[in-house]
C-alpha cells in the first residue's frame, strides 16, 4: 500500500503526515508513506485544498488535518 500526504508543507500538512504514520503504526500494516510537495502532482489529483490523502493513488480526503482514527477508518 502506497499512502501520499499531499501539501507544500505547512504544519497541518506535517501533522498529517505524522498522524498517517501514527495510523500505519496503530494498524500495523505495511504501507509506504511518501510527502508530495510537489505543487504540479498535488493539482494532478484534482484537490483543492491542503493537506490531503491519496492510498495507491485514489484521493481520500482534503482540505483539513485527519486524526488518527479517521485516517485508520480510511486504511481500514
Amino acid at each position: 500500500m502506497k499512502i501520499e500526504v499531499l501539501g507544500p508543507g505547512c504544519p497541518r500538512c506535517q501533522a498529517l503526515e505524522a498522524n498517517v504514520k501514527e495510523a500505519v503504526k496503530e494498524l500495523g500494516i505495511d504501507a509506504e508513506v511518501e510527502k508530495v510537495t510537489d505543487v504540479a502532482k498535488i493539482t494532478a489529483y484534482g484537490i483543492m485544498s491542503t493537506p490531503g490523502i491519496a492510498v495507491d493513488g485514489k484521493v481520500k480526503g482534503f482540505g483539513k488535518l485527519f486524526s488518527v482514527e479517521e485516517i485508520k477508518e480510511m486504511l481500514g
